[in-house]
């Protein structure tokens, strides 16, 4: 069979002195078309590691990636991003900071250029449109992180890599963000491999899920199965913190 996105025995170890990281080992994955795999783990565990290497962001030890069935392992963002877009947890830097919004926009990737279409995008994720003639340092972090989004569904690309993409944002905007991503799902139009520390969150948006500690996969599979029967502890463990918090603040 052949998968939309495809990782292979990746492998990547830091070395910084005296201290050696173990950032990804072994990590096996695949991604259908039209579907979203949900990455969970704490901090440490490997999530944005995996999510870098599969954009060409960094340099494997070992293993391959696969797009459509053809490996493109250690190609870079800019040969990466005619099929691959990523949604940066901290939005701020990915922008160029001497361009105002709207020009970040139009120039990133799309063939046709829609502006139009930039205004809808926008608005769908809660702004004014006034900003798209602001440069980045006059926004705020926030929304900063909702020109992101905007910008990465404006692209041309098949595929969103998606690295805490709502953490910094307001409940109701990151409801907005999510039900997007819902009907962009359903409508067929969305491939995403969404990375979290929430599995509640991963739980309601993703169709798999795989659970990373310490730079290994633990577990992985269709997201009710290992929601309603997890096999390892760790996933266990996430699940119950996820309830606890839901008791003192209702999720979603």
């Amino acid at each position: 069979m052949t998968y939309l996105l495809e990782g292979k025995n990746l492998n990547k170890t830091f070395r910084e002195k005296a201290k050696t990281t173990i950032a990804l080992s072994e990590v096996n994955f695949c991604l259908n078309k039209g579907e979203i795999l949900g990455v969970v783990g704490e901090s440490g565990s490997g999530k944005t590691t995996l999510l870098k290497a599969i954009a060409g962001m960094l340099k494997l030890d070992q293993g391959s990636l696969f797009y459509n069935g053809t490996e493109y392992t250690g190609q870079k963002p800019r040969q990466t991003g005619q099929f691959l877009q990523m949604i940066f947890q901290d939005a701020n830097s990915s922008f160029d900071p001497r361009m105002v919004m709207e020009k970040s926009l139009i120039e990133s990737g799309r063939r046709e250029k829609n502006p139009e279409r930039i205004r809808q995008l926008v608005q769908l994720v809660g702004l004014e449109e006034e900003l798209l003639q602001r440069k980045p340092a006059a926004l705020s972090g926030g929304q900063c992180q909702r020109m992101a989004i905007a910008r990465a569904f404006y692209s041309d690309a098949e595929i969103f890599l998606c690295d805490e993409m709502t953490s910094a944002l307001d409940v109701s905007t990151q409801a907005r963000i999510l039900e997007l991503l819902r009907d962009l799902k359903k409508e067929g139009r969305l491939s995403a491999v969404f990375v979290s520390h929430d599995i509640a969150l991963v739980s309601m948006l993703c169709d798999r899920i795989m659970v990373m500690k310490d730079g290994k996969c633990v577990e992985e599979g269709e997201i009710s199965e290992v929601i309603r029967n997890p096999s390892d502890d760790y996933t266990r463990a996430l699940l119950e913190s996820a309830r606890r918090q839901s008791i003192q603040e209702p999720i979603g």
